[in-house]
């Protein structure tokens, strides 16, 4: 039976990937909906685009953009180094790269290069590494880059559970616009929950991999989650990302 698998911010955790999917028992007939920040924070940044580069030939895939991405892809195609990014996992990333050659770079490039920022399908679910901010939704966005790096319509559904029903006056036009919206990029951690997080119909799947937390993933239909071991588990000897990176 074919499910649609939500995948939420992998930060170089290579091996918590592949535990998790085999926990899930992931097979060719999954689409894997990927919600971006692929790279920074573990010591396999590089292997998890090569991951996802051979995963593209297996299965019905969609890649979105994160932040973290938008970095590496700068970097890889400028040299160019945001001082931002960093002190924010970028330097794990660069080691992650020392002993890749020039022809790997240049396909890693061109698939960061060509990745969407967001998905719609055909239930009405909006798919996007972050947010939005235009009232919309992702579409009417002036600044493309918000999407993967707003917080603010998740703290609108965090304000907004509990106290507005879908469909009455109160209930944020923003979040009506979609049947469910699914994010990463603010880790559940900091709300002090180790796994998936719904508010109002906004699903937060990034559960902190970069940090002391767990890859997750979600079967969108049922909202059966998997989730990997603490991913600093994984990587004995590594830091991770310091919880002041939020």
């Amino acid at each position: 039976m074919k499910r649609t698998i939500v995948i939420g911010d992998i930060h170089g955790g290579l091996r918590a990937a592949k535990q998790v999917f085999e926990r899930a028992g992931i097979s060719a007939t999954d689409k894997l909906i990927f919600l971006g920040d692929y790279v920074d924070g573990w010591s396999e940044s590089a292997g998890v685009i090569d991951w996802l580069i051979h995963l593209e030939k297996t299965n019905d895939c969609v890649f979105l953009k994160g932040n973290h991405d938008d970095w590496c892809e700068e970097w890889l195609s400028l040299g160019r180094i945001n001082t931002t990014w960093l002190n924010h996992g970028g330097e794990e990333t660069i080691m992650s790269y020392a002993n890749i050659n020039m022809a790997t770079r240049s396909v890693h490039l061109e698939f960061l290069t060509r990745l969407p920022y967001y998905l719609t399908d055909s239930e009405n679910r909006l798919f996007v590494h972050a947010g939005f901010t235009a009232g919309g939704g992702p579409k009417k966005e002036d600044n493309i880059t918000e999407l993967n790096r707003d917080r603010t319509l998740w703290e609108l559904a965090m304000a907004t559970h509990l106290r507005a029903k879908p469909g009455s006056f109160f209930y944020p036009k923003k979040l009506g616009l979609f049947k469910e919206i699914y994010i990463g990029h603010t880790p559940t951690l900091y709300f002090d929950e180790a796994v998936p997080m719904q508010q109002c119909n906004v699903w937060n799947i990034d559960t902190g991999a970069a940090f002391s937390g767990k890859l997750s993933i979600m079967d969108i239909e049922t909202k059966q989650y998997w989730q990997s071991d603490p991913v600093h588990e994984l990587y004995p000897g590594e830091t991770g990302r310091n919880r002041s990176d939020w």
